[in-house]
Formats: C-alpha cells, sequence, structure tokens
C-alpha cells in the first residue's frame, strides 16, 4: 500500500511515518509537508490512501480532498485532526474520509487503523487495479494529445478523434490564471472544479494548456446549460482560488478542426478582459496603492514599482485599478500631481522649480509642458491668473 502523509509540522510527520514503517515495512510512505506537494506525489505516485492534518497554509486537508475527488477517485483518506478541529473531523466523514485521527495520534490507533484499510483495499485491488491503472493512462494520453492539438502543434499520423472520443457537438472553456508565483496548486485546483462541474453537466474532459492555463472540452446533456456551467465555475474557483483569473467560452461547435483557431481567439480577448479576484485581495491592494501614491508623489510612481508594493502583476494591477479607481494608472498619478502643482502655485510662493520636484517632476521643462497641455497655461501664467483671480473678487 502506498501511502501520504500529509502535515505541515514535521514532528507529526516523522512521528507517523515511524510508525508505519515499523508496524508495516511492505508499505511505501510519502511525506508532504504542504497541499502543493501532496499534489505533485498524487499526480506522480499512484497513492491509496492519504492521511491529512486540517488546518495547513494555502489549503485546508479538506479543500484538498475535495479537490482531488473526481481526478483521484480511488483514493481513501484519513484526517487528522486537534480537538479544537472536530467540527473539520465530521465535515471530512461527510466528503467520504474513512475516518479521523485526534492529536496526538495513538500508535496502536493508527496501526489498527492502516491494517482495516490495508484488508479493504487488498479486496478491492484484486478486481479493480488493472482496469484503473488501463483508464488512467489512457486519460492522461488523451488530454496531452488534446492539449497539443489545441496549441497548434502537429499531430503526425496520430487521430485525434481516437483520443477525443464521440463529441459531435462541444463547448470549449478556456480558465487563465495571473501570477508570477508556482501554480501547481491552482492548476490542480481548476482541473478538479472544472472536471467536476463538466461530468454534472454532460461529458468531457481538461487538459493544461500551459502554466497558466487549462481547457475544458464539454458535451452539454441539456442546452443552454453553459451559463450556468460558467457562473458555477466562477462561484467555486472565487473560493478557492487566492489568484486572479480569467474564464473564456466558445459557442457550440461542431467540428474539432476548429479548436485551435477558438482556442487562439479566446486568447486574444483575454488580453482585453478584466481578471476575476478574490475579494480578500483586490480591495485591500487598490487602497493601498492609493496611500502609497498620495504619500510619494515626489518619488518614482511607474506602474511596475506600484504593483510591486502591493505583490501582484503589473498588467493584473493595471486592470483592477482601472475597475476601482474609473482611471488609467497613469492618467490617475499624472492628475493628482497636477492638482497637487495648482495647490502649490495657488497657496505657497515657492519656485516653479521647486513645485516640478515636490510633485515628481525633476525636469521644471517637463513639467510646464504637461502643466500647459493639462490646464492651457505654463506654470507662471497659472500663478499670475489665480493672483488677478482673487484680486478681482
Amino acid at each position: 500500500m502506498n501511502i501520504l502523509v500529509v502535515d505541515d509540522e514535521s514532528i507529526i510527520r516523522d512521528g507517523i511515518e515511524r510508525t508505519i514503517r515499523k508496524a508495516y515495512p511492505q508499505h511505501r510512505v510519502y511525506l508532504a509537508s504542504s497541499p502543493e506537494e501532496a499534489v505533485d506525489l498524487l499526480k506522480a505516485q499512484r497513492i491509496d490512501l492519504v492521511l491529512t492534518d486540517v488546518l495547513m497554509p494555502g489549503m485546508t486537508g479538506l479543500e484538498l480532498m475535495e479537490m482531488s475527488r473526481a481526478r483521484h477517485a480511488h483514493v481513501r483518506w484519513v484526517v487528522i485532526s486537534a480537538y479544537s478541529e472536530f467540527a473539520y473531523a465530521k465535515e471530512a466523514v461527510r466528503l467520504g474520509a474513512k475516518d479521523y485521527l485526534l492529536k496526538p495520534i495513538g500508535k496502536e490507533i493508527l496501526i489498527e487503523k492502516l491494517r482495516e484499510l490495508g484488508e479493504e483495499l487488498e479486496r478491492e485491488n484484486e478486481r479493480t487495479n488493472e482496469a484503473q491503472l488501463l483508464k488512467t493512462n489512457l486519460k492522461y494520453l488523451r488530454e496531452a494529445v488534446f492539449a497539443r492539438w489545441a496549441s497548434g502543434l502537429d499531430l503526425g499520423n496520430l487521430d485525434l478523434t481516437a483520443f477525443t472520443g464521440s463529441h459531435p457537438h462541444f463547448h470549449l472553456i478556456l480558465v487563465k490564471l495571473e501570477s508570477d508565483a508556482d501554480l501547481r496548486l491552482e492548476h490542480f485546483i481548476v482541473e478538479n472544479v472544472l472536471s467536476e462541474l463538466i461530468d454534472s453537466a454532460g461529458r468531457g474532459f481538461v487538459a493544461n494548456a500551459d502554466a497558466r492555463s487549462l481547457l475544458g472540452l464539454v458535451t452539454l446533456s441539456e442546452e443552454g446549460r453553459l451559463a450556468k456551467l460558467i457562473e458555477q465555475l466562477r462561484t467555486h474557483l472565487k473560493r478557492y482560488l487566492k489568484v486572479p483569473f480569467q474564464v473564456l467560452h466558445s459557442e457550440r461547435l461542431t467540428d474539432m478542426a476548429t479548436v485551435p483557431g477558438e482556442v487562439q481567439a479566446m486568447r486574444r480577448t483575454s488580453e482585453s478582459q478584466l481578471y476575476d479576484h478574490y475579494a480578500s485581495g483586490g480591495e485591500k491592494a487598490v487602497e493601498v496603492a492609493l496611500q502609497y501614491i498620495h504619500a510619494h508623489l515626489a518619488s518614482e510612481l511607474s506602474l511596475e514599482k506600484v504593483a510591486s508594493i502591493v505583490f501582484l502583476n503589473s498588467v493584473y494591477f493595471s486592470q483592477l485599478f482601472k475597475q476601482k479607481t474609473g482611471h488609467g494608472f497613469k492618467e490617475y498619478v499624472t492628475q493628482l500631481r497636477l492638482e497637487r502643482a495648482m495647490e502649490l502655485l495657488r497657496e505657497s510662493e515657492l519656485k516653479v522649480g521647486d513645485i516640478s520636484e515636490r510633485v515628481g517632476y525633476p525636469d521644471v521643462r517637463h513639467f510646464s509642458q504637461i502643466f500647459r497641455k493639462k490646464t492651457g497655461f505654463t506654470p507662471s501664467e497659472y500663478r499670475q491668473h489665480e493672483v488677478e483671480a482673487a484680486g478681482r473678487g
């Protein structure tokens, strides 16, 4: 039996591993200190049983379990929790976990639970092992072939229909992620959420298009269900993902030969489409950015620099900034600087060169050109105009 232990506490992981190796040396034990490592091992190894902690950075053990059910249906799960997390344990059983173990885990209890699950697994494996392995291999092959085709690459003499199955009509769904971070965990989440929704709405599959996007193909059991599927997908991804994303889809298609062109069209559309963003990050990021801009008007305020202050990709930050403020980043900063300059010209006796530097323009000639373009006056003319207006008032 191949057992995966997922826990961010090394003392727990190592203790479980020692107990298993001593009582059942024939079992192979894999260790993961995070959900990301667990995802990689579930993909790379034939895991039979997962022992997972409940609360971990990035994703809870229950979310890991829920995300894995469709793609790794054969895996058995046992949840590890503390007394204070008992509600999680009950939820785990509802999701299909075989059991839960309370910390600190007793050796005898762990050994007995592994004995029970080992016997259960042995009985089932006699019937399904070869069939499951064949099914899994064909699934991965199909997805790899389809992803290559969708990217516009040549398949040689391969017959695509032999891998994609019979889909006389279908829709394509593209999910694109936006982050400079490692996206393995996010890929795993999207793949499993979209796979489950496709299965509930009809039939199809999901393939990894590239490092930042996944492509789904679905033949709907009832026409008109696509809008609901897309709505459910967005809702689930907003719940689980911690990075911005886009969801795009094609119209109803009837020819596999059109797939590469449709994918290219969706990618072009994505360049001008706003990203969905998780609620906990978007609003706060713009709020922090605005505070920074107001406090550092005299400094360099490039889009890239301010985006890095709030830990966002510059392309996404630009879209989010415009969505929240109604103005482009450069337009907003320029207007703010000019308003501050006009205030200083009206209310102080500072030289134009000093004012220019105070609002972020070290080159006074460049400042004067921008000022005149926006107001119709040079800075000196504007000051004189305001003095005369005040005198008349």
